[in-house]
């Protein structure tokens, strides 16, 4: 079964990079919204099983998004990709409800890990 993803990032290059990534990878359908307000609405009509959110990004925040993700929809699992992990606290990613925190530094092919490592069915 297809897994739904949405790619949250300001910088349209980044979206598609990893969006291209997740559509050569697996059965992934994949979304984009270029910040936590668009993030937010494009949810509710997706319902996507992982969000792969920004950190830093005008109008919402992606703690504040995730936060909000995470309140409408608790199942969703929300990993953070960005540029900033280290400026970042256990306390703060986890009372927002994220996942995983993955640095862009750590490339791709570490995102896809966490995300597969996510969707691993639990017994």
């Amino acid at each position: 079964m297809q897994k739904r993803i949405l790619v949250v990032d300001d910088n349209q290059a980044v979206r598609l990079i990893v969006r291209s990534t997740f559509e050569m990878q697996g059965p992934f359908i994949v979304h984009e919204a270029s910040d936590g307000l668009e993030a937010l609405e494009r949810a509710k009509s997706l319902n996507p099983d992982v969000v792969i959110m920004d950190l830093s990004m005008p109008r919402m925040h992606g703690l504040d998004a995730s936060r909000q993700l995470k309140k409408d929809r608790p199942p969703v699992h929300v990993i953070l990709f960005t540029a900033h992990k280290g400026v970042l606290t256990e306390a703060e990613t986890s009372e927002a409800g994220v996942d995983a925190v993955v640095s862009k530094s750590e490339g791709l092919e570490t995102l896809l890990q966490r995300v597969e490592e996510l969707l691993q069915p639990v017994h």
